[in-house]
């Protein structure tokens, strides 16, 4: 008899178990190599593509993995020494600073010229502090305490830079000095108190040259250059 029900709770418990079999089959369902694989929104197990290959570090890990180790460190670019006035100056301070690129240099130069007659114009001294020698920060804080307590104002906007060159560098010491030249047409005009014009014009352009002379002392921690000079040159 207790066997008889020992055989009756095994049929119960199969039928339990491939009723559940039957269940499961039904809601998961089957893979048949048809399916659309499931995102991957950030490429953790992308496949590799017809022409990419993979490195030892990569294999087993879907290609996300950057293997370091066959990195080459990129050998620096020898900067490019324009011809010129200024090419031995230049060549001496690139051998004396690496860093130095003669035409990034350009590029910094003509930042720094819109920044300081932008500042200038504005009265803006913070911003010119940093950016001018001693002597020229005193000659243009003077100009602007003199525009203010007539209460006039200043406004100057580029409308084109037609030229930038270098002029001259030297190094004495380890002082370095680049002379670069701006040729711009800008539009400049003064207003008095009232909001008269008093000096220019708000239409016409005004084609100017100037020398900016540009120092730095490469033994400094200080990797930013100062304006030490201006000038207009002769016609």
């Amino acid at each position: 008899m207790g066997q008889s029900i020992q055989f009756i709770d095994i049929i119960f418990l199969g039928l339990v178990a491939g009723f559940l079999i039957l269940r499961l089959r039904s809601v998961l369902g089957r893979r048949n190599g048809s399916e659309t694989p499931p995102r991957d929104p950030y490429g953790l197990n992308r496949q590799q593509q017809d022409g990419e290959s993979t490195t030892p570090a990569q294999a087993g890990t879907g290609g996300n993995v950057v293997d370091l180790s066959s990195r080459r460190p990129v050998a620096p670019q020898t900067p490019v020494i324009p011809e010129g006035p200024a090419a031995e100056g230049l060549t001496r301070i690139t051998m004396a600073d690496p860093s130095f690129d003669p035409d990034s240099f350009l590029g910094g130069a003509r930042r720094a010229f819109e920044m300081i007659l932008t500042a200038f114009a504005a009265g803006d001294r913070a911003t010119l502090r940093p950016l001018l020698g001693d002597a020229v920060y005193r000659n243009f804080e003077a100009a602007i305490t003199d525009r203010e307590s007539r209460g006039e104002q200043l406004t100057t906007e580029i409308d084109a830079m037609r030229g930038l060159s270098f002029v001259a560098a030297s190094l004495t010491g380890d002082v370095a000095s680049v002379t670069v030249r701006f040729e711009t047409d800008q539009i400049s005009v003064l207003h008095d108190r009232d909001g008269a014009v008093i000096d220019g014009s708000q239409t016409e352009t005004v084609r100017l040259t100037d020398d900016w002379t540009f120092s730095r002392t490469l033994s400094s921690g200080d990797p930013n250059w100062a304006l030490v000079t201006t000038a207009t040159p002769e016609a």
